[in-house]
């Protein structure tokens, strides 16, 4: 594990494997200890980097509002540290949105882009009062807040088939200091629309989907790649296609990479 300081803030990653670089980026409640397993097998072919995010696992808070340009910095910051000139990136729900404005603000420096379980689009009207009311119960009692929020990532069928895994995401989720939890709602609340970036074909991209995900509208998702080269991938799951799906999200992600 490593560390850097980006405005005063400490920043933790991993950096594993030699070739072309692949960031690994998590969502809103996880961290990078996520990825261990798709670490392992994509480290035998290429460099596989993973990072916290502002206010999470290892990495402290910057402020009261982690911006989504405030991740991206984050991104391009770690990948100056390691000289690295580009990327391929993989960002699972809000790392998905990092991933995006890492691609706005850093153009030259993405080579393929991967949005696991989440969208280009804005939050609506409706989700960004979703998320003010999310902030007020995390104030009030943030482990039932992590708890419930963890439980409805996944399809209805899965919350009893996969009780080890949903709990030791409920583990690392609550590791999550409450200023890490609200500054990121505060956060994912303000975003912007980019799907002017798919839209303009710059690099290869590729949006991985459940059907059955309770977070985001299957129907209102796939709506952002129609006329793109992006590929699509739906699974008949939730929002957690890298524990629910794994297996067949390893090969098509390996496929992705070398494509």
């Amino acid at each position: 594990m490593k560390t850097l300081l980006y405005k005063n803030t400490k920043i933790s990653y991993t950096d594993s494997g030699e070739g072309t670089a692949i960031v690994l980026l998590h969502g809103f409640l996880e961290n990078k200890k996520m990825w261990q397993g798709y670490v392992t097998l994509f480290s035998e072919n290429y460099r596989v980097i993973t990072i916290d995010l502002l206010g999470h696992g290892k990495s402290d808070c910057l402020g009261y509002l982690h911006s989504m340009e405030d991740n991206a910095n984050v991104v391009h910051e770690v990948l100056k540290d390691l000289n690295i000139q580009k990327t391929i990136v993989v960002g699972h729900s809000m790392g998905g949105y990092v991933g995006l404005a890492f691609a706005e603000l850093y153009p030259k420096e993405i080579q393929k882009l991967v949005l696991l379980n989440s969208t280009s689009k804005e939050d609506s009207a409706e989700k960004k009062l979703n998320r003010t009311r999310a902030i007020k119960a995390v104030k009030q009692n943030h482990v039932t807040f992590v708890s419930m929020a963890v439980a409805n990532l996944f399809s209805e069928n899965n919350r009893t088939r996969l009780i080890s895994e949903i709990e030791e995401v409920r583990e690392q989720a609550l590791k999550t200091p409450l200023q890490g939890i609200i500054a990121s709602l505060e956060g994912m609340k303000i975003r912007k629309d980019r799907e002017n970036i798919l839209k303009q074909n710059l690099f290869p991209a590729l949006l991985v989907l459940g059907k059955k995900d309770p977070v985001l509208n299957y129907d209102e998702s796939i709506s952002q790649i129609e006329n793109t080269t992006a590929q699509l991938v739906s699974f008949e799951d939730g929002h957690m296609s890298q524990i629910e799906n794994k297996e067949e999200l390893e090969t098509i992600l390996l496929h992705f990479f070398s494509s």
